[in-house]
């Protein structure tokens, strides 16, 4: 008898224009910290949308840097309480968004930030989220992801009151993103959607998910490829970083974040990069434990074989392959932390170090 529990408690507003058409009930208290980038939030025209309808008091906080860390949110956090902030609009990528939410808990609880990986107990505050590229999908999952300098990694917290309140995707606000930033945020939301389906806590409910954000996707790969893309295009593509959020949500993530979070921390990799180059490997060691799946996988993005899947990352991130070298012993380091991590107990067969130091060897050696 099947038995699982799914969680989405976010509401999803999605489609043109929804910022502006929410209106007076974007406000989700009586002042908000909105959180932001330098500039994203900005070049998107999110922020002028928020602004242009948003009652009541704000303060804004745009100080979020990439792959924030403990102490970037604390200072956030600490505006937050300064201004009597009672909510948080997060606007961007995943940086400032899985930055909002380390602020929301730090705002309501006397806490150093890695104190939270051990939980708080007050709730943290409301989020509304509005995401401005398509990839993480952290406007509807209960995690966000710091870099931790202490451990050099990026690590990810988790609550179910992480979970934003409500989202907004609008798939005008990724337009001014630069190709290859579209490409990489892209690519982490297919990671999403395939190590989920791949997972050894996937279920039924999170499947279904996990294979209509695939096919999706699967859709916008020609535009991708082209590197010309419609709003239509980058629509299938939220909407496909949206259900790999929700799938993740269920069964979080494998080995490809394990082993791609080194190459973030140590050589400046975007995450969504650090993910594809690894994805084609993931699948080949998959494959020998769940084949029907990775058969699934590779239709639904119309790749006749493995070694397809592989050319088409090789051709996404065609001016970065082969110019990441590591030293062997790095890789091994990297294998044996990833080794100790939830990522790895959630991998069909957990992989030893032994094995993943020879995923990681055939890629960036």
């Amino acid at each position: 008898m099947r038995k699982f529990n799914f969680s989405m408690p976010t509401k999803i507003v999605f489609g043109q224009d929804v910022v502006k058409d929410a209106g007076e009930s974007l406000a989700l208290g009586k002042k908000a910290l909105i959180v932001t980038g330098k500039t994203s939030a900005r070049l998107s025209g999110a922020l002028d949308d928020v602004l242009s309808v948003l009652p009541g008091e704000y303060v804004i906080f745009d100080e979020v840097e990439n792959n924030p860390t403990g102490e970037n949110c604390a200072q956030g956090a600490r505006l937050a309480r300064e201004e009597g902030c009672d909510y948080i609009i997060a606007i961007g990528g995943g940086s400032p968004l899985d930055a909002a939410k380390v602020m929301a808990v730090l705002a309501v609880n006397d806490k150093q930030p890695l104190e939270l990986y051990g939980g708080w107990e007050h709730k943290a505050l409301p989020i509304a989220a509005i995401p401005t590229t398509a990839g993480t999908g952290s406007e509807v999952t209960p995690y966000a992801v710091l870099t931790l300098h202490e451990e050099e990694t990026k690590k990810g917290l988790g609550g179910p009151d992480l979970f934003p309140a409500v989202a907004y995707l609008d798939a005008k606000y990724t337009a001014s993103l630069p190709l290859q930033t579209t490409i990489d945020t892209a690519v982490d939301a297919l990671s999403h959607l395939v190590e989920g389906y791949l997972s050894n806590r996937a279920t039924p409910a999170s499947d279904w998910v996990a294979l209509q954000g695939i096919a999706l996707w699967g859709t916008a790969l020609p535009a991708l490829r082209q590197g010309e893309l419609s709003l239509e295009a980058r629509e299938d593509l939220l909407l496909a970083s949206m259900l790999g959020g929700i799938t993740i949500a269920q069964t979080g993530t494998t080995m490809v974040h394990a082993l791609g979070y080194p190459l973030t921390y140590f050589h400046d990799y975007p995450h969504g990069r650090a993910n594809g180059v690894l994805m084609a490997s993931y699948l080949e060691y998959t494959r020998d434990k769940a084949p029907e799946r990775v058969d699934m996988v590779l239709e639904l993005l119309d790749q006749p074989s493995l070694q397809a899947f592989r050319d088409l990352m090789d051709e996404l991130f065609a001016d970065y392959v082969g110019k990441l070298h590591v030293p062997e012993e790095a890789i091994k380091a990297y294998a044996a932390k990833a080794a100790k991590t939830k990522n790895i107990a959630y991998t069909l067969g957990t992989p030893s170090a032994e094995e993943l130091t020879k995923i990681l060897k055939d890629n960036i050696l």
